[in-house]
């Protein structure tokens, strides 16, 4: 019996702490730092996920047979180097694998060098290269921050004009400090995003089901981004075809380009991909599960998550290592007021045990923490409301359901989760 410990404190998380808690290998689970609703069912314990040596401090006390990495940030960090060189066990990619997301650049110079398909672009770091390259761009233009921004780091401005002033604003460091000093501008590509994801061992890379999210605070996509408002997985996200064409075109070549390179690539590849009149596009890629895709994901799978995640660490995965549930999921995400600028923190949540008690439902906590018996708001995005049904209609109504029945001082959410699946 298995001791496994999770890294990271959102929504994601919860619903990776969740599916650990089924496998019948595991004896404990514990997490790092956690949030209220995570507490509820593993040992949160105190950690900066900021700081590698705080994480392996962690570890050391608690000597988990395998440890989990949920957000982006640690992986740049290097933990999984870290912990490896320790002869500890943990999922996820090394920090130089995990440049596909912690610079905009390196990844599309990958794709590029790899013929990955992906949106025409150009690379700023100087006010002088902005204005020469701004003429090659017809509006909309996709302006991007080099480095990690937590979702914040995508503009898509309506004209030269705004594209400009964003990048401008990005390269002072006054937007989005050191993460901005490098800029990706690029075309903007039209059609449906659907997110791809892929558990890969450094050679093989096997596919989850498919999801697609919501990144906009409004209904009908308006408004500004988000880290996600919602997400839904059902058979009609991505027919087996157009699936096995991604693994076969953009994941799989991945893996082994990765490998050719002397980056072996293992964890969780996410291929954030935009369904173009010209064939599936690379958006951006993650190295790690999505948020809050993984919430109806991982509601879908019926094998042993954990070990996948052994398998994936030791590069021994298989094709039959997942099964899936060929029940839809939904999941809307139910944040503060003020997200995604300035969230107002510390409002009492009422109603999560009545939400928990219609048939398939789950809510997974991302900013909560408890204040003596009440949970309470300390986040962004406070909470994922997923519901599993036979179809896609009853697990929207059945989400939809249970958020009706939670209430929060200024809470915000889209009415419209799962529109396009359902159309």
């Amino acid at each position: 019996m298995m001791r496994v410990l999770v890294i990271g404190s959102g929504g994601r998380e919860h619903a990776i702490v969740w599916k650990l808690k089924q496998s019948p290998s595991v004896k404990e689970v514990f997490c790092v730092p956690g949030n209220a609703g995570i507490c509820d069912e593993a040992e949160c314990v105190f950690g900066d996920l900021k700081s590698v040596d705080s994480l392996v401090q962690v570890a050391s006390t608690l000597q988990p047979d395998m440890t989990v990495v949920g957000p982006e940030l640690p992986l740049s960090l290097g933990v999984v180097d870290e912990f490896r060189r320790r002869g500890m066990r943990i999922f996820g990619p090394s920090a130089a694998a995990a440049r596909l997301e912690s610079s905009k650049i390196f990844s599309k110079e990958f794709m590029q060098r790899h013929h990955i398909p992906t949106a025409h672009y150009a690379i700023c770091i100087s006010s002088g290269e902005l204005k020469e390259a701004l003429q090659h761009f017809s509006p909309p233009i996709v302006v991007k921050a080099d480095g990690l921004a937590a979702g914040k780091g995508v503009v898509i401005a309506k004209s030269r004009e705004e594209a400009g002033m964003a990048a401008a604003d990005m390269l002072t460091g006054r937007m989005l400090g050191e993460a901005g000093t490098r800029v990706v501008l690029e075309e903007f590509l039209e059609g449906d995003e659907v997110s791809f994801l892929a558990i890969c061992d450094g050679d093989r890379a096997i596919p989850l089901v498919a999801a697609q999210d919501h990144k906009r605070i409004g209904d009908g996509d308006t408004g500004p981004n988000t880290g996600g408002m919602g997400a839904y997985s059902s058979a009609g996200v991505l027919d087996p075809k157009m699936s096995d064409w991604i693994l076969a075109h953009i994941a799989r070549p991945v893996v082994q380009a990765m490998k050719n390179e002397g980056t072996e690539y293992r964890g969780v590849l996410y291929c954030g991909l935009m369904m173009t009149a010209r064939g599936p596009m690379v958006l951006e890629f993650n190295c790690r599960f999505g948020d809050p895709e993984t919430q109806p994901i991982l509601m879908r799978l019926d094998s042993d998550l954990l070990g996948v995640f052994i398998a994936s660490a030791e590069g021994r995965l298989s094709e039959g290592d997942l099964k899936w549930s060929n029940d839809a999921t939904a999941c809307v995400v139910m944040a503060s007021k003020g997200y995604p600028e300035t969230p107002e923190l510390g409002k009492v949540i009422h109603g999560l045990k009545d939400a928990e008690s219609v048939h398939g439902v789950k809510v997974f906590h991302a900013g909560t923490r408890k204040m003596g018996d009440e949970y309470v708001t300390n986040g962004g995005r406070v909470l994922g409301v997923t519901a599993k049904a036979m179809d896609l209609k009853t697990a929207v109504a059945k989400a939809y359901e249970a958020v009706d029945k939670i209430h929060f001082e200024g809470m915000q959410f889209r009415r419209d989760i799962a529109q396009r699946g359902l159309r």
